[in-house]
């Protein structure tokens, strides 16, 4: 029978509802969003999909960063979805996060309606513009019976190649029109170009013969660990993480030599620097990962070769002796099944190196005063804390601790924006408790990133995600004062107030709170945490002295 609330539903052909019917044939389970009045329909079709869940945010940075970091983790796309000018600014820094991630991401835009468009309207920016920089592609769509379309194309670009987001914008009259019934595009299957025999062959016995070679992996490598593993294994190659990927490879393995970060301690680097053949494999082999482009050495003794799936890649920062474009998964595979054998090396010495900066140091891990020195919090971490819990990690120089001390033993357990964008931790540990419910998700930030997004607390009780937050409360930007100390022997604006109450912070949005000075009452609040129905922010009041893992604050204004 015919009701009055049935006929106040939109009716199932509009084009929001086709574009529905895409990104769920695509995999696609969730959108992020703040919800705004340019794509209304859109908002509502996902919703009330029943293979779709629309996660509303408490502000579009948290929405941005959680489509990301689910993506990341899933490997599939999700959406973020924000409205014109103002939504979409705040939007930008997680779409420029996947971007330099290499996350695929499809993101939708509210624009002004169809008819007002060019004429500066309310809250009116050239959205294809203004995204195609921090894109793979970037769109505006001017007619309804076409959104299915692009949306069906922006998935293929978003999967395809070298991963990355998509932006489409919409005028706001489009997704509430009618486009009749559309048939469903076909599965989409993700190409995956092979590395070929002469290329294995050709690796195998460079790789067999080689003195000292040691292999960089990337983000392209995560769904290849157990062939990175044997190859690694096949031909006794050392292995080092590229930047904040560092679950790309067993921690605990004899052949892991480190994570080239930032502040990498120079003897980590020395396997790297007296190697006679690297092998990069997905890894664009960026600033941080090269230590400012000088690993492997431009113009040395040392042959790279490099394999990628993207051929912009290949060869882009460095001198190649040989460049594949090939899927990493497929490129390891075949090499681990290389008819090579390659002779004993030993790199004992090489690890131990990597072992000493990566312990946490006794003098350190215990408690002095009502302030904890960051070593020990990581030592309470790895005390209270499964070792398979999935870490996000926020940018700022608790960071250095965190990358050296936590050992990652298990994949998939990092989600950490190679971007350097603060206020990453918190929404990702959300987006990553709702795509993972059965992990252990601990979000791991400073005082400054903690009030940039912290508010997604809400959004974790809102969404039943009991996440973990591990706050290192100092009162700096403590980046930025080491570079301030450093280079100009003072600092400025990188005071912020402090102790502030964070634990009180987190109670006001319905999730539990503690204040911690001494590792064991840090051990003792994470462990309550992990067991908990809801979210738990622990605030852990470090000592802004400590400012480096080889510095402190005193030491750097003195010098």
């Amino acid at each position: 029978m015919d009701t009055a609330a049935d006929r106040s539903l939109p009716p199932p052909d509009t084009a929001a509802h086709a574009v529905a019917e895409v990104l769920s044939a695509a995999g696609i389970r969730r959108c992020y969003t703040v919800p705004g009045e340019s794509f209304l329909e859109l908002a509502d079709a996902i919703d009330r999909h029943p293979r779709m869940r629309l996660v509303s945010t408490r502000h579009e940075n948290g929405a941005g960063f959680m489509a990301e970091a689910e993506a990341k983790l899933t490997g599939v796309p999700a959406v973020a979805a924000a409205t014109r000018g103002p939504g979409a600014s705040n939007l930008a820094v997680g779409v420029h996060t996947a971007m330099q991630d290499s996350t695929p991401m499809i993101v939708f835009l509210g624009q002004a309606e169809t008819d007002r468009l060019g004429r500066e309207a309310f809250q009116e920016v050239d959205l294809t513009a203004f995204y195609a920089p921090i894109t793979k592609w970037s769109t505006t769509v001017h007619r309804a019976d076409r959104l299915a379309e692009t949306t069906a194309r922006a998935i293929r670009v978003a999967t395809t190649g070298r991963p990355g987001p998509v932006a489409i914008a919409v005028p706001g009259d489009l997704f509430g029109q009618r486009v009749g019934a559309q048939a469903p595009p076909e599965p989409h299957v993700v190409p995956r170009p092979v590395l070929g025999e002469a290329a294995r062959d050709r690796l195998s016995t460079w790789l067999a013969r080689a003195v000292r070679p040691v292999i960089i992996a990337g983000g392209g490598a995560r769904a290849a660990r157990e062939d990175l593993v044997r190859v690694a294994e096949r031909f006794n190659t050392g292995v080092y993480a590229a930047w904040r990927r560092q679950d790309v490879f067993p921690n605990d393995h004899p052949l892991y030599l480190g994570h080239l970060g930032l502040g990498c301690p120079p003897p980590v680097l020395n396997a790297l620097s007296e190697a006679d053949a690297v092998l990069v494999v997905g890894c664009r082999m960026s600033e941080t990962t090269t230590q400012g482009y000088r690993l492997p050495e431009p113009g040395g003794r040392v042959q790279v070769a490099q394999i990628d799936i993207d051929p912009g890649q290949v060869g882009a920062t460095a001198n190649l002796w040989f460049g594949a474009v090939a899927d990493a998964r497929e490129a390891l595979g075949e090499l681990a099944g290389a008819p090579v054998q390659a002779p004993y090396r030993d790199w004992s010495s090489a690890r131990r190196m990597w072992v000493d900066t990566a312990t946490v140091p006794l003098e350190a891990s215990e408690s002095t005063g009502s302030r904890l020195h960051p070593w020990a919090v990581v030592a309470g971490m790895r005390a209270a804390l499964p070792e398979d819990a999935l870490i996000t990690n926020d940018a700022g120089n608790f960071a250095s601790f965190l990358h050296r001390g936590w050992w990652f033993r298990h994949p998939r357990t990092q989600l950490a924006p190679t971007s350097g964008a603060m206020g990453y931790a918190v929404p990702a540990a959300v987006a990553a408790k709702i795509a993972a419910p059965d992990r252990t998700v601990v979000a791991v930030a400073g005082d400054g990133g903690t009030l940039m997004t912290g508010q997604e607390l809400e959004t974790a009780v809102r969404t039943g995600a009991p996440i973990t937050v591990v706050v290192f409360q100092n009162g700096l930007y403590g980046t930025i004062a080491m570079h301030q100390a450093r280079a100009l022997g003072r600092i400025a604006g990188t005071r912020i107030s402090g102790p502030l109450d964070l634990a009180g912070f987190a109670r006001s949005l319905g999730a539990r709170g503690a204040t911690v000075h001494t590792r064991e009452e840090l051990e003792k609040a994470l462990a309550e945490s992990v067991e908990a129905d809801l979210p738990t922010l622990v605030d852990v009041r470090t000592d802004p002295e400590v400012i480096s893992p080889s510095a402190t604050l005193s030491g750097l204004l003195g010098g």
